[in-house]
């Protein structure tokens, strides 16, 4: 697996949040909090951050061992991921949440959009990313 080598720390997190990657998601990532996201929402942000900055194995780590796959391709090359928008967010029990998001990214001119709503599960005091299921845009096809 390998890691971003030329990848310049943004003025803010990419995950969206007014901080700066070392003060946000950099704890979960690699920080005395490793793995620690206290919710899903924080989980799920901290996940963008790992996408962008292509932290494979941090993604592997926090996805669930049930449906994690046996690895990850990194970004493609000249890929931009464009921002994340969290949508909602249910808290289903103590140990089971959905988060609603929208990421964008930009390959070769080619906008693209993820809208899922994901599922995570708490377990052994961790939040694992489970799966999720695509929303898709309605049709204007009548």
């Amino acid at each position: 697996m390998k890691k971003a080598t030329n990848h310049t720390q943004p003025d803010s997190c990419p995950c969206g949040n007014n901080a700066s990657y070392e003060a946000c998601c950099k704890r979960w990532h690699h920080g005395s909090e490793r793995l620690n996201a206290p919710d899903a929402p924080t989980l799920m942000r901290s996940r963008y951050t790992a996408f962008v900055l292509n932290e494979l194995a941090y993604l592997l780590e926090t996805w669930h061992p049930d449906t994690r796959p046996t690895h990850l391709e990194p970004n493609a090359p000249g890929v931009k991921w464009l921002g994340l928008q969290l949508r909602n967010h249910t808290q289903q029990d103590t140990t089971h949440a959905t988060v609603e998001f929208v990421a964008r990214s930009r390959l070769n001119g080619q906008a693209n959009r993820l809208h899922e709503v994901s599922r995570f599960i708490r377990e052994n005091g961790q939040w694992f990313y489970v799966d999720g299921d695509f929303v898709q845009k309605p049709s204007n096809n009548r």
